[in-house]
């Protein structure tokens, strides 16, 4: 069981050094600072620590959880304790999802190195590993998690013990006749390559031997025709099937000799099925596949709210990290909430809040640093100006000074535009979106506009903050001053004001009263530096669908609470989506989620909001379909939205659909799952039950789930071959997610993992109906376990937080068809 890591451990000289550990101080906070003894374990895959070197150690984390590690410059908690310790000596620990970094300060800059170089060697290493490469490791931790005295051998004792951390209760007759048929030595231990043998006894696959059986004359093996038929017939690759069987051949059978014959042997035949192009996920839609020439407000956007905080909304630490967290899951919407600060500086924090604060130049550094890294398409800055004139110059300059030709401050080419640039025109720029000067009737017109809004908006969501309110009166009053002395302006024409954002006096002034922008609660006063910045998206209130269409310009949009944007959905829908195939919106939570949970984004998405923001440091349902929706498309954060939803004369209501096209049947079977993880990871005898509910969202009438029964004792490789029929209406606005729960009786079931995925990518066998009638076992809906049919699929499921749960997966068959009901009337 060697591998790259087991060899690099007895070569590299910082792998070597790293093994006898070192003491270096652990930051959490600018009081938080303490020695600990960190040191590699004999494994290579895990770090441990402890208070002293001889001390009781811990496990403090897997290098398969780590993402990258980055210098002490790059640490926003380092730069604080500069005068404490050298940012030479410190690096920082970058974990995938949302779990806190880890700050680490070394005795001196060359262990610092060190482990910087010794942990990037072997995050490099993993990622670098194939699936099989994975799977090895995975089988040799466990090993050495259930060697238990270290001797490099297994008794049977402790293989019981690992078949209850490996999630499954067996029989102990049928364990120890798997035991002895992989001892063959005759030891009564397991060596290393023993354990291997024993591992694929327990994993062996029935239900995918029963289907390799069904298309191999011996048994033994497919020949490259055989494979090529059941890439036509069931995985419906037609014409690429050719292809495609010697393709994979080469790739997945672990024969040379094989590869050689163009056969593939039931090893390779489970690699095919267990690997990148056997997912659910078609790997066509990975890269960026749609058009990116449309206008803006024809994409999905993916969107954040209260992008700076890291927790909730009261009480929650302010960061930058919350801005690297969510441009690494695609956003391509970050908000900032910018206020008056000390020394001439603006500040970033949740307004009457008590939430920590930031700098603003430091969250524009780190949009400098970061915000085309993932994705090279546009980048929004969504601007909640309250600063005063003074501090709105010194935004202005920030932007200006550190972004530089990465911000929009023209429209392309100097040029008007009679519909919004695309996402390809504006690849590379970040583009600010806030209020803008305008006339002065302009700005009356929307006083009483907003004032409308405000009063509508209160019905909806009360203010979550009156204590804090009055708490902070005295720095609201300071940062709320109004203007009552207001002179008549005259801008240029909207024409000119797109293009240079100038504001013309009729008479000279010095002061800035005469100019002013309507905010909730008072009235701020707007910079003509800042207002410049401005260019295509001009932020204005909504007061109905038929005065933004009178009045308002394609550059225009206007934001809504969910409450507003969901009552708007089912009131007005069909207005709504022909607003939304015109102009942009977004779409935030409600003020009361002072938890900064998440909405469902679906509901609004089916209306063609391009921006619906969510709270992205909370994990949660809405946030697995908010990633796995804005996972297609090579992670660029813009999805095209379909054509209905394009053209601003839709017929589509979203409360009221009509489809199209013929409603469709999708049929799915959940048939196995493989090596789930344990809910409670502290206690050894706990199995779970595991069972799988399918859930679809999309417009009302699609919206669906549905649910196995259990399987007692077995989160290892449980067996459900349970089937399930949806009637779907419009299947371009289906996104599907399958979730794998614990059954508890007593309370609510456990999470164990999910995956969630939009339809239009989901890698699918297209059933015909021919071929479908001719399988006695589809009757009724294809409730056999084993009947042969398109779509045989894994699923490779994701933590809580979205991170991978590797080699935790469940095996499905999946397709769609034409409604047989619908023919049946016509």
């Amino acid at each position: 069981m060697a591998s790259q890591i087991q060899d690099r451990l007895t070569t590299d000289q910082d792998l070597l050094l790293m093994q006898e550990g070192t003491m270096m101080r652990k930051v959490r906070t600018k009081f938080w600072k303490k020695l600990r003894f960190f040191r590699l374990q004999n494994d290579g895959m895990t770090v441990w620590h402890a208070r002293q070197a001889d001390g009781e150690a811990k496990p403090t984390f897997s290098i398969s959880d780590v993402e990258t590690i980055r210098k002490g410059h790059d640490s926003e908690l380092l730069r604080n304790l500069i005068e404490e310790f050298p940012l030479e000596q410190g690096f920082t620990i970058v974990f995938h999802g949302r779990r806190p970094n880890l700050d680490l300060v070394a005795d001196s800059a060359e262990e610092a190195q060190i482990w910087m170089r010794g942990l990037q060697l072997l995050v490099d290493l993993v990622a670098s590993m194939d699936h099989q490469e994975q799977l090895d490791q995975w089988v040799r931790e466990w090993f050495q998690r259930g060697d238990r005295n270290q001797d490099g051998r297994m008794s049977f004792s402790e293989a019981q013990r690992l078949l209850l951390l490996m999630n499954v209760e067996m029989d102990q007759d049928y364990a120890l006749s798997l035991f002895q048929t992989a001892n063959v030595s005759q030891s009564d231990t397991l060596d290393g390559e023993e354990f291997v043998q024993f591992y694929k006894a327990l994993t062996k696959r029935t239900e995918v031997e029963q289907l390799f059986e069904n298309f191999s004359s011996d048994g033994q093996k497919l020949t490259l025709l055989e494979f090529v038929d059941f890439l036509r017939e069931e995985q419906k690759e037609k014409d690429h099937a050719p292809d495609l069987a010697l393709e994979f051949i080469d790739r997945y059978e672990p024969s040379e000799n094989g590869r050689l014959r163009h056969v593939l042997s039931k090893d390779g035949f489970l690699g095919y099925l267990c690997s990148k192009d056997g997912n659910i996920f078609n790997q066509d839609c990975l890269p960026v596949y749609q058009d990116m020439t449309q206008p803006l407000s024809h994409y999905y956007i993916n969107s954040s709210h209260n992008t700076y905080l890291l927790r909730d909304q009261l009480c929650g630490q302010s960061s930058v990290e919350g801005y690297i967290r969510a441009l690494k899951r695609g956003c391509r919407c970050v908000e900032v909430d910018v206020w008056d600060g000390p020394g001439g500086e603006p500040i970033v924090y949740h307004g009457h809040t008590l939430t920590s604060r930031i700098l603003f130049k430091d969250v524009v550094a780190t949009l400098a640093q970061y915000a085309f890294q993932l994705s090279d398409y546009p980048l929004i800055l969504s601007l909640e100006n309250h600063c005063t004139w003074e501090q709105q110059k010194t935004l202005a300059q920030h932007l200006t000074e550190i972004l530089g030709e990465q911000l929009l401050s023209t429209t392309i080419d100097g040029l008007l535009m009679d519909k919004l640039p695309s996402p390809e025109q504006l690849r590379g720029k970040i583009l600010v979106k806030g209020k803008k000067l305008s006339t002065i009737e302009d700005i009356e017109d929307i006083d009483e506009e907003e004032e409308l809004e405000n009063n509508q908006e209160s019905e909806l969501d009360a203010d979550p903050y009156p204590v804090l309110d009055a708490l902070l009166q005295s720095e609201s009053q300071e940062l709320t001053s109004r203007s009552k002395h207001i002179k008549k302006v005259v801008a240029c024409p909207v024409s000119c004001l797109l293009i240079c954002g100038h504001v013309l006096a009729q008479a000279p002034s010095t002061t800035p009263e005469s100019y002013f922008l309507s905010d909730q609660d008072s009235t701020t006063i707007l910079c003509p530096d800042l207002s410049a910045l401005v260019v295509y998206l001009r932020t204005v209130p909504f007061c109905s669908f038929t005065h933004s269409k009178e009045n308002y310009h394609i550059y225009d949009m206007s934001s809504f609470s969910e409450s507003k944007a969901r009552h708007l959905v089912k009131e007005a829908g069909n207005e709504f989506v022909q607003h939304n195939a015109r102009q942009l919106c977004r779409v935030y939570p409600s003020a009361l989620r002072t938890d900064s949970s998440n909405f469902h984004p679906q509901e609004l998405w089916n209306a063609g909001c391009q921006m619906v923001a969510m709270n992205m440091q909370t994990a949660g349902s809405a946030m697995d379909i908010c990633d796995g929706f804005f996972r297609q498309n090579g992670g660029s954060g813009y999805v095209l939205k379909p054509e209905f939803l394009c053209d601003i004369q839709s017929s589509f209501d979203p409360e009221r659909p009509i489809s199209l096209y013929q409603a469709k049947v999708l049929l799915v079977q959940v048939i196995s799952g493989q090596r789930l993880p344990k809910v409670d990871s502290t206690k050894e005898t706990s199995v779970v039950d595991p069972l799988v509910k399918v859930e679809l969202f999309g417009v009302p009438e699609d919206t669906r789930q549905q649910e196995t029964s259990y399987v007692e004792n077995n989160g290892f490789n449980p067996y459900w071959g349970q089937t399930f029929c949806f009637r779907v209406q419009v299947p371009e606005l289906v996104i599907l997610r399958f979730v794998v729960k614990d059954y508890n009786w007593k309370s609510r079931n456990n999470f164990i993992g999910q995956y969630t995925l939009p339809w239009t990518c989901v890698k699918q066998g297209e059933a015909i109906l021919e071929l479908l009638a001719n399988i006695p076992t589809l009757a009724p809906f294809l409730t056999q376990p084993f009947c042969p049919f398109p779509g045989y699929r894994h699923i490779s499921l994701l933590s809580r937080d979205g991170t991978s749960l590797h080699p935790a997966s469940i095996f499905v068959y999946i397709c769609m068809r034409e409604d047989l009901e619908e023919e049946d009337e016509s």
